[in-house]
């Protein structure tokens, strides 16, 4: 079931209803129950390795939180290592089986071939399931935390394996910490109009970055990509652009409808994205996008590896190895790994530079926050995140390649002078280029106040009800005027949705 579908549009406000009208002992039974139900609309059977993953990593956590208790300290440490052990290779088991054994396969079976070893490793037609590697990693971080005493082990089933499945953040997160969400289950929510109309205000701009801008930015990006042979170097880089805010609308459009939804139930998310085209540095980028992903690599990959504490070659390596983890957890195709490692190598190389950089501003007298130094290092941050986006957008690693070398190099002035030319080959017309436009200025204006720390619902739920109700029909009337939704519009499929 996806956010932007007739069914959710009747799904989640049945759910609300209910949810505040029902005793409170039954509450998280029934978001539990509504949960699974969400899930299974995408595939039913896929419901079963959900309540696997989560029975797995609940009795672990249960059996680490016993091994606390046995005084024998060898004893203690040796189950506690053996039950989180077994958590991480069963979960990761069931998650390398349907994203990367493929991959595997494919690289063994290359591998053989340039041995000349004659062995054909089979290869398995299987759907991956919905958010595994969301929730794989809401799990994996539970038992972490039950193993490091952060949190003590959660002894209800039905609040543990709701806070594993709850709807709003199942398919494509944000990925909330355990500590952060399970109190929240155990506390009364009670009908609160407020924050009912926050939430459902942070939902209908999340419908309005996705319907109105992803989907129609989709369409370009679609457009060139899928004939990127014959396209010029000039649409290539429109159309990279394109998918840069296409990413962004598609992925925190959906964030802010999870988020806005968890609020009308009563339930806080941290934010997943902050202003991160605005960022001065690709490691100020992976601070502001997708931070709970971000924040997960942080607290229990980089960290536990070392972190910054063993010298700057091996934060070097540990920034490597969190980097092509991320290129991998996102795909199974070497260009992820691709994309990855680039946004590594970027901010290893940038750190490297930081010495000469500092000589260089004091040189040329020119103050390090000034305006003007500010926006290159923004501009200049944004052009580094468009040359990784090509590895993530194409097809494939080589693919990548042929299409970075063809902006880079593909055109001249002669291809600025026919930009009107080019601009039909983009697959649409002047309107909907306006509508982008317009669409876009929107979006920066949230961001600049967002960045400023001016919260624009806030802004809008003080003015008076014929303001506010004007804002709210106009919203809707433009989502449902220009979105691009209804059958047979792929677009509408959230990107995330596939990782």
């Amino acid at each position: 079931m996806l956010f932007n579908s007739i069914e959710f549009m009747v799904f989640f406000p049945s759910v609300c209803i209910l949810y505040y009208l029902i005793p409170s002992r039954a509450k998280n039974l029934f978001l539990l129950a509504c949960s699974y139900f969400f899930y299974m609309c995408w595939n039913p059977k896929y419901a079963l390795i959900l309540l696997i993953s989560t029975a797995i990593t609940y009795y672990c956590g249960l059996l680490l939180g016993r091994s606390d208790g046995i005084e024998d300290e060898e004893k203690r440490i040796r189950n506690k290592k053996l039950c989180i052990a077994s958590g991480f290779i069963l979960n990761l088991g069931i998650l390398f089986f349907f994203k990367y054994f493929n991959l595997f396969s494919r690289t063994l079976n290359s591998v053989f071939a340039l041995l000349h070893i004659h062995v054909n490793v089979p290869f398995f037609d299987v759907l991956l399931p919905a958010g595994i590697s969301f929730y794989t990693f809401k799990v994996l971080s539970y038992i972490m935390d039950v193993y490091r005493k952060d949190i003590p082990a959660e002894t209800d089933f039905i609040r543990y394996a709701l806070y594993v499945s709850f709807f709003p953040q199942l398919a494509q997160g944000p990925i909330a910490h355990a500590k952060d969400m399970l109190p929240q289950f155990s506390e009364e929510h009670v009908f609160d109009w407020y924050n009912i109309r926050r939430g459902l205000l942070l939902m209908l701009y999340g419908y309005f970055q996705k319907a109105v801008l992803a989907s129609w930015l989709g369409m370009i990006v679609d457009t060139v990509y899928g004939n990127w042979a014959n396209c010029s170097g000039l649409q290539l880089l429109i159309a990279t652009v394109c998918f840069a805010f296409q990413l962004y609308s598609d992925f925190a459009g959906y964030s802010c409808i999870a988020i806005g939804a968890g609020e009308v139930m009563g339930f806080t998310t941290l934010d997943n994205f902050n202003v991160p085209y605005l960022s001065k540095s690709v490691s100020e980028f992976w601070r502001r996008w997708h931070i709970s992903l971000s924040t997960w690599f942080r607290d229990y990959l980089y960290i536990p590896l070392g972190g910054n504490r063993k010298g700057k070659w091996i934060k070097y390596f540990n920034i490597m190895t969190v980097f092509l983890v991320s290129g991998l957890w996102h795909g199974a195709e070497y260009h992820y790994i691709a994309w990855g490692g680039l946004n590594g190598l970027f901010q290893i190389i940038g750190d490297l530079l930081r010495p000469l950089r500092t000589r260089t501003l004091q040189l040329l007298h020119i103050q390090k926050n000034s305006a003007v130094h500010n926006i290159f290092r923004v501009i200049f941050t944004f052009i580094l995140i468009l040359i990784t986006w090509v590895f993530f957008r194409a097809p494939s690693l080589v693919e990548s390649v042929y299409i970075l070398e063809k902006i880079l190099i593909g055109f001249g002035t002669s291809a600025w002078r026919a930009l009107p030319d080019g601009l039909k080959g983009l697959g649409i017309d002047r309107p909907v280029l306006l509508l982008l436009l317009a669409s876009m200025i929107i979006l920066i204006f949230f961001d600049v106040m967002k960045y400023r720390n001016i919260c624009v619902r806030d802004f809008i739920l003080k003015q008076k009800p014929y303001v506010r109700w004007t804002l709210y029909y106009a919203a809707v009337t433009a989502i449902l005027v220009f979105g691009v939704y209804g059958p047979g519009y792929s677009s509408t499929e959230f990107m995330y949705i596939q990782f």
